[in-house]
C-alpha cells in the first residue's frame, strides 16, 4: 500500500528533451507541457540571473537587450550548455507540479539521439539528476519514437523509423526489441531555418532571425517544388542589407522549396544509406511495411512525397508526429514491457 502511495506521489514523468521543444508527458496525465527550449539570461553588475524560460523566453529571441542573452541550451540533439539545460529542466519540473510537495523525487525517462557520445549521455542524465530527479533513465529516440507509433518492435518484423526533429534526424530500423541499424543525422529544423535565411538573404538581400524563418517554415513550407504555379505566398519583414532600412517582401513555395532543398536533401541521403546497410531480409519488410516519419520535422508538407519518390517505398506520417518520442518515453516508464529499452 505504502509502494502505491509513493508511487503517486513521486509524479515519475516522460521527457522529450528536443532541440527545438521539450515536452513532458505524465503517465494518468498525458502531455502536460510542450515549451521551447530556450532559456533567457539577464547580467546585472557581472550577476547572472535566469529571467524567462521556455514561451515567455522564445518571444525574447533576437529581440533582447545587451544585458539579456537569449540560449537554446541543446544543439543538434545534445545538451551544450549543461547549467542552462539544468535550470530549464528544474523549472519545467517545477511548473509541471507547481508548489505541490512529494514524498520522494521524480523517476525521469528521458531520450537521448542514437548517436550522442557517451560524454554527451552523461551530461545528460546528470542535468536531469541536478534538476531533483531521483532515478534517471535514458531511452534512444528512434527506439521511442517507433514505441510512441505504435510499431511492433518486439517482433521478428522489420521496421523504419525516421524521426526529424529540431536538431537531428533519428534514422533506425528495428527488429525483435533492437536496432539492427541506426544513424543520427545532425539535419533537423534547425538547419531548415538556417537554410531560409541564407536563402532570402542571398536572393532578396533581406536578413531576417531565426523566429521569422520557423514561421515561414510552419506557414508555407514544402520539401517539393509545387507541380502547378507557384504555390502559396507568405509575407516576411526584415532588414534591408542594400539600405539598412526595415523592408517587406513576399516569397512563395517554389522558393521556399528550392531553399529547403539542401537539408532535404541531406535526410533523403541518410535514409539511403540506411537501406543500402540494412539486411536483405529487413530490408523486404520495409517494402511491406514502409517507412514511418515522426517528429516535428514530419509535419513538413510533402516530405513524405518527397522521401517515398526518392525511395520507391510506402512513407506514411505517424499520428500526431510531434509528440511520438514523448508518447514512446512513457511508455518505457510505465510499462514493463518496454523498459527493457532504457538503460
Amino acid at each position: 500500500m505504502l509502494d502505491r502511495i509513493l508511487k503517486f506521489a513521486s509524479y515519475d514523468m516522460a521527457i522529450d528533451l528536443g532541440t527545438a521543444n521539450t515536452i513532458v508527458h505524465v503517465p494518468s496525465r498525458g502531455v502536460v507541457l510542450n515549451e521551447p527550449s530556450v532559456v533567457a539570461i539577464e547580467t546585472i553588475n557581472g550577476v547572472r540571473r535566469v529571467k524567462a524560460v521556455g514561451n515567455e523566453a522564445k518571444l525574447m529571441m533576437g529581440r533582447t537587450p545587451a544585458h539579456i542573452e537569449t540560449i537554446r541550451p541543446l544543439r543538434d540533439g545534445v545538451i551544450a550548455d549543461i547549467e542552462a539545460a539544468e535550470v530549464m529542466i528544474k523549472y519545467f519540473i517545477g511548473k509541471v507540479y507547481g508548489s505541490r510537495s512529494f514524498l520522494r523525487a521524480p523517476e525521469i525517462v528521458i531520450c537521448v539521439p542514437s548517436g550522442a557520445t557517451s560524454v554527451e549521455r552523461r551530461a545528460i542524465r546528470d542535468a536531469t539528476s541536478n534538476a531533483g530527479a531521483r532515478a534517471v533513465h535514458l531511452i534512444l529516440e528512434p527506439m521511442a519514437a517507433a514505441i510512441g507509433a505504435g510499431l511492433p518492435v518486439a517482433e521478428p518484423i522489420g521496421t523504419m523509423v525516421v524521426d526529424v526533429g529540431g536538431g537531428t534526424t533519428e534514422i533506425a530500423v528495428l527488429s525483435l526489441r533492437g536496432l539492427a541499424y541506426t544513424a543520427s543525422v545532425r539535419v533537423g529544423g534547425d538547419k531548415m531555418d538556417e537554410a531560409i535565411v541564407s536563402y532570402v538573404r542571398r536572393h532578396h538581400n533581406i536578413l531576417i532571425g531565426e523566429t521569422t524563418a520557423e514561421h515561414i517554415k510552419k506557414e508555407a513550407g514544402v520539401a517539393r517544388r509545387p507541380t502547378e504555379g507557384h504555390g502559396e505566398t507568405v509575407s516576411i519583414k526584415g532588414r534591408d542589407l542594400v539600405n539598412g532600412v526595415p523592408k517587406e517582401i513576399t516569397i512563395n513555395q517554389m522558393q521556399i522549396a528550392e531553399a529547403l532543398s539542401e537539408p532535404v536533401g541531406a535526410i533523403i541521403e541518410g535514409i539511403r544509406i540506411a537501406l543500402e546497410n540494412t539486411a536483405a531480409e529487413l530490408a523486404a519488410d520495409i517494402v511491406g511495411q514502409g517507412i514511418v516519419l515522426t517528429g516535428g520535422g514530419a509535419l513538413l508538407g510533402g516530405l513524405d512525397a518527397a522521401i517515398s519518390e526518392a525511395t520507391g517505398l510506402p512513407v506514411m506520417v505517424a499520428d500526431d508526429p510531434l509528440t511520438c518520442v514523448a508518447r514512446g518515453t512513457v511508455l518505457a516508464l510505465e510499462n514493463e514491457q518496454f523498459r527493457i529499452f532504457t538503460y
